[in-house]
């Protein structure tokens, strides 16, 4: 079956066919973060569905180029800058390390390009130019440039692609000029924002004056120039569907600089929004988390990429406790499993196993069916532990199914614990290490007392024909 993914822009499920001649490389563009504070779980939601995307494509052969922007100057930011009285690069500069960190935490790939706003403000400048040359673009009074949705439509282009919009409600002329404005509102667009005073030290100059970027020309100024005019792949959470990306599609498609018969993007995915505990995020009712606020209770990387990744990124997925305290005993039999096959195998190399391999991509095929994937990685690992149990495995069935799951988690990227003794407290390894040293001694009441001070501190000790291994209580 060939790779299937649903195309917000033709309402459908569509075969992915890149832009590339000979079918090998991939643009893809994820509307990145916005560095004004830490990211939230929803923000890391869409994040770890960009990183299976990218990752699924690698696994079937593609070379990806992934760009994701970060969003270093739009108002938010501004306020915070001027509320700290700091520079903007110190302000952001934080907030994007903070976010690096948390990626990686997660367990995603760092994107190829990670262009920032503020980098870019030539380009943006370009396009600007090119908009108001075509007619397109007009200043206003005070010295902003607003990009004409009735210019757009006028010229037969069409702005409503990836949501059906009222014009009927409409108000010709309408303008707003903030970065984020109701979701029901068609009216023209900032492209550049005159200076004015509460912005403080931000601003770049232009041929119109002082000012600064809109939020929504950012994202097209980048992803042009680092991945063409026109290219294949653009995620983002459906918040950003309209006005952010119904902008972006206008403002690109608007410079004419597509080849003919090419569009700005062919594929947009749009990963749907996360509840949690059955509520929308807010402050207001305590259920905002950060990544950081999760491992602050104790919840690791590694838990919260198996929780996120664990319902299908086109269905509202409900986060609770319940759910991330249920992923500690799914990955500990994923781990258990792991751990006796590789004990089987010993130095046995083989082929991956196909069936699982087989089985994996054509529920990923499927528009990135990530839960009957799951489904398929612990159905595997059931009749692995069978054959374990009965004895009916081989060496080389155990390093086969060792291999296809090293394939696999190319793409799931949740890993594999390391053996026990390395996850434990370094007090409790020094018991095991203590132990085994009075046992060799023959001092055996000393190494029971040993084994009770280990359990006492939540461990195990499991004697293997390999050697002892330690395992939580």
């Amino acid at each position: 079956m060939a790779l299937r993914f649903f195309n917000t822009l033709s309402r459908s499920v569509e075969d992915f066919i890149p832009w590339d001649p000979d079918g090998k490389t991939v643009g893809m563009y994820c509307c990145g973060p916005t560095v004004y504070d830490f990211g939230h779980i929803g923000n890391f939601r869409t994040f770890a569905f960009a990183d299976l995307v990218r990752r699924y494509l690698e696994f079937r052969g593609y070379a990806v180029r992934h760009v994701m922007n970060i969003t270093d100057v739009e108002d938010k930011i501004i306020r915070r800058v001027n509320e700290r009285r700091v520079s903007l690069r110190d302000y952001t500069s934080q907030y994007e390390k903070a976010f690096l960190e948390d990626l990686d935490s997660l367990g995603c790939a760092r994107p190829h390009d990670m262009p920032r706003a503020t980098e870019h403000i030539p380009g943006i400048i370009e396009i600007i130019s090119q908009l108001m040359g075509r007619g397109l673009a007009y200043a206003s009074t005070d010295g902003s440039i607003y990009f004409s949705i009735s210019k757009y439509r006028d010229a037969g282009c069409r702005y409503g692609q990836l949501v059906t919009l009222d014009f009927d409600s409409m108000r010709p002329g309408e303008r707003v000029k903030s970065d984020e404005y109701e979701k029901e509102s068609v009216a023209d667009f900032a492209l550049w924002k005159s200076r004015v005073p509460e912005d403080g030290a931000v601003f770049w100059p232009s041929p119109w004056g002082e000012g600064r970027p809109g939020w929504h020309i950012e994202c097209s100024a980048m992803s042009m120039k680092i991945l063409g005019s026109s290219f294949d792949l653009h995620l983002g959470g459906e918040d950003l569907m309209f006005p952010h990306h119904e902008d972006e599609i206008a403002q690109s498609e608007g410079t004419g600089a597509q080849p003919p018969g090419r569009r700005f993007v062919k594929y947009w995915l749009h990963g749907a929004h996360l509840l949690v505990e059955g509520k929308k995020m807010s402050k207001s009712l305590g259920n905002f988390f950060t990544l950081r606020d999760l491992e602050s209770r104790g919840y690791n990387g590694r838990e919260i990429r198996f929780v996120l990744l664990s319902a299908h990124y086109r269905e509202t997925f409900n986060f609770s406790f319940d759910g991330l305290q249920s992923a500690r005993p799914a990955l500990a039999r994923l781990d258990e499993c792991l751990d006796k096959l590789s004990e089987l195998a010993g130095s046995v190399q083989a082929s991956p196993d196909p069936v699982l391999l087989k089985d994996f991509t054509r529920a990923l095929d499927d528009d990135l069916n990530v839960a009957e994937a799951r489904g398929v990685v612990f159905s595997w690992v059931r009749g692995m532990n069978q054959q374990l149990a009965d004895k009916s495995l081989k060496p080389e069935g155990a390093a086969s199914a060792l291999a296809a799951w090293r394939e696999v988690d190319r793409v799931l990227g949740i890993g594999r614990a390391g053996p026990a003794a390395d996850c434990a407290p370094v007090e409790v390894a020094a018991l095991l290490e203590e132990r085994q040293a009075a046992r060799k001694a023959r001092d055996f009441k000393k190494a029971d007392a040993l084994r009770d001070a280990i359990k006492a501190g939540g461990w195990v000790i499991e004697d293997t024909p390999h050697g002892p291994k330690l395992k939580k209580a």
